[in-house]
């Protein structure tokens, strides 16, 4: 009988996981206030994630389209807040961009909502009101976005705009800025969570791309969890086992135990150990766990549909070395990492 593979949509999951206000305030709390409760999950609503819009500039229009993972408002005294969550699995070079584009354009909206306010009830005092299309009194709200980025390898990208630009020196101090705000779940540990399911899916997922079971083993125990939070471990770790798991615990409405779960995982990590240093030895003039760590490698650029040049020198690697990996990657591109290894084992 032939297994259906699961169609599960990390992006869905975890929008679905921060959509919760109090996962949502404890997040902005822990991010931007050091844990202190400043933002209340009860004065949290809704707001459309669809930013996008119509540029038009000297008789030139486009529409741009962006929408944000999740928005919400947040009131704050007499007023209120634009607050967004941008999740992220890869490194993304342009990201600065990204942001102040995304955010530009939800002022933008703000801003074309007022003017279409004003125009239907024609409440103008001067001209220049009527030429900006909003009164000298009008202001747009705050907006302020987080970026979470999950991936497994440490960010390197751009933190700001200026790290995407190349300025001369005498006009440094002139350019204008515009930083976005970077949680990288792999560098979490600082962040003074309140929320267990927060804390518990950032705990748990770092200590699995550390490969730590047994921080897990030592801190959870025969502690269960939900099946949501065990699927958006598995989102996030990309482990396939956790999201069959979870899967499999909902259909049942009970619970994943989070230490048997991972049994698997550290075996799987393992025997995989194993198939490498074996590996090793056959690839000559490397150091052991060198060759192995350029299989890994080439397997994942492969999959991001990088040619063979780009590899060579993107991994820096000597041609006559790398190419025999490269086309038997190639040739068994559609098994996993592990069935590659044991296949070459198998020669």
């Amino acid at each position: 009988m032939t297994k259906v593979k699961n169609k599960i949509t990390p992006d869905t999951i975890l929008k679905n996981f921060w959509k919760d206000n109090k996962r949502f305030a404890d997040l902005f709390n822990a991010c931007f206030f050091d844990g202190n409760p400043k933002l209340n999950p009860d004065d949290l609503t809704e707001v459309d994630t669809d930013v996008s819009s119509l540029l038009q500039f000297h008789g030139y229009a486009e529409t741009v389209k962006r929408i944000v993972d999740v928005v919400k408002k947040s009131a704050y005294g007499v007023d209120f807040v634009i607050l967004g969550i941008e999740n992220q699995s890869k490194i993304h070079y342009a990201m600065p961009l990204r942001h102040m584009l995304g955010d530009a354009f939800s002022y933008l909206k703000e801003y074309n909502e007022i003017a279409k306010k004003h125009k239907k009830e024609k409440d103008y005092t001067a001209t220049d009101e009527f030429l900006s299309r909003m009164k000298k009194t009008d202001r747009l709200h705050s907006i302020l976005t987080i970026c979470i980025y999950y991936g497994e390898n440490p960010w390197d990208g751009p933190h700001s705009l200026i790290d995407m630009l190349e300025i001369p020196d005498a006009f440094k101090p002139l350019i204008s800025d515009y930083k976005f705000n970077l949680i990288e779940l792999r560098k979490s540990e600082y962040l003074k969570f309140h929320n267990d399911d927060v804390n518990t899916i950032f705990n748990i997922s770092r200590f699995i791309f550390d490969e730590k079971y047994d921080k897990i083993t030592d801190i959870y125990k025969e502690k269960n969890i939900s099946s949501e939070l065990a699927m958006v471990i598995g989102c996030i770790t990309e482990s396939q086992k956790l999201i069959n798991d979870a899967i499999k615990s909902e259909q049942k409405g009970g619970t994943v135990n989070m230490c048997k779960a991972l049994e698997k995982l550290e075996e799987k990590g393992r025997m995989e150990g194993r198939l490498e240093g074996r590996l090793e030895g056959r690839l000559e003039g490397r150091s052991q766990g060198e060759s192995c760590g350029f299989i890994k490698l080439i397997l994942k650029k492969v999959k991001k549909q990088k040619s063979f040049n780009q590899i060579v020198e993107e991994l820096d690697l000597d041609a006559d070395f790398a190419k025999p990996l490269y086309d038997f990657v190639l040739k068994h591109i559609d098994l996993s990492e592990t069935d590659i290894i044991q296949k070459y084992l198998e020669m």
